[in-house]
């Protein structure tokens, strides 16, 4: 069976990743430092056949982030899918923001974002497989209200843009979603969006279906996606441009090696 280790996996989009991902068969390891919302999720999850791990962890703490990067190191256990959802929101402007609070948005959103997919590439990149998800947000594309959060989501699309393309050719594959608004959810929304907002379980649905097809942005709901289009355009042009010029680079080294003398 494979395994999947979901961060944030308590409640919303986590435990509806660790639902989804359970039925197609893979076992669990569920991340969160809310203890009971997590038992809670994995005594629901539990099967026979399945395993399901629980591992408490404050992501912001640095002893809680070295215990999940420990358990994504371990070649005896591995792990297939990495589901980077645990995040902080603040809406308080910046400048008048709390520094705590203000580092444990980016100690979350960021930091442990990069480290726990630093810790977790280079097995996969060993076993020629493997996946991992960085949940991002709408928000990531709004200027917002001068906020960590929003400036920290457009980092994870970003960052997931510059990793996927490092792994062509590797058989593993990276993706980011962009969250729009959800329900019991924290997400900004364009001012034409669901009230009630986007189910929890069909954007899984159709982020998995996405890393199926080989993508590396899923944006569920019809709103968001013609938004987030037009805001692509232009790095989607940069991508396919950088990605021709390095096939051009690695082609033009190929023909400007010497060939082998014969014995």
């Amino acid at each position: 069976m494979p395994t999947a280790l979901v961060t944030g996996a308590s409640r919303g989009l986590g435990s509806a990743f660790a639902s989804r991902l359970a039925r197609d068969g893979h076992d669990l390891v569920l991340v969160d430092r809310d203890q009971t919302g997590l038992e809670r999720v994995a005594t629901f999850l539990r099967g026979p056949g399945r395993s399901v791990e629980v591992l408490v962890a404050d992501l912001s703490d640095e002893k809680g982030l070295a215990a999940v990067q420990t358990r994504l190191e371990a070649k005896d256990r591995p792990v297939d899918l990495l589901v980077n959802n645990a995040g902080v929101s603040g809406e308080t402007e910046f400048t008048v923001a709390d520094i705590a609070k203000l580092q444990a948005e980016i100690d979350v959103n960021i930091t442990a974002l990069m480290r726990l997919t630093r810790a977790a590439l280079p097995g996969m990149i060993d076993r020629h497989r493997g996946a991992v998800i960085n949940v991002a947000s709408f928000a990531g594309y709004l200027a917002g209200k001068g906020d960590a959060y929003a400036a920290s989501k457009a980092w994870v699309l970003s960052f997931t843009d510059t990793v996927s393309a490092s792994l062509e050719g590797t058989g593993v594959r990276m993706i980011a979603l962009v969250a729009g608004q959800l329900r019991n959810a924290m997400f900004p929304a364009p001012p034409d969006a669901s009230r009630d907002g986007l189910d929890p379980s069909a954007v899984v649905d159709t982020c998995l279906a996405d890393l199926a097809k080989g993508r590396t942005l899923s944006v569920p709901g019809w709103r968001y996606r013609a938004v987030v289009d037009v805001l692509e355009l232009p790095r989607r042009t940069l991508r396919t441009a950088a990605r021709l010029a390095r096939k051009g680079r690695d082609q033009a080294g190929t023909l400007r090696k010497p060939a082998h003398p014969q014995s």
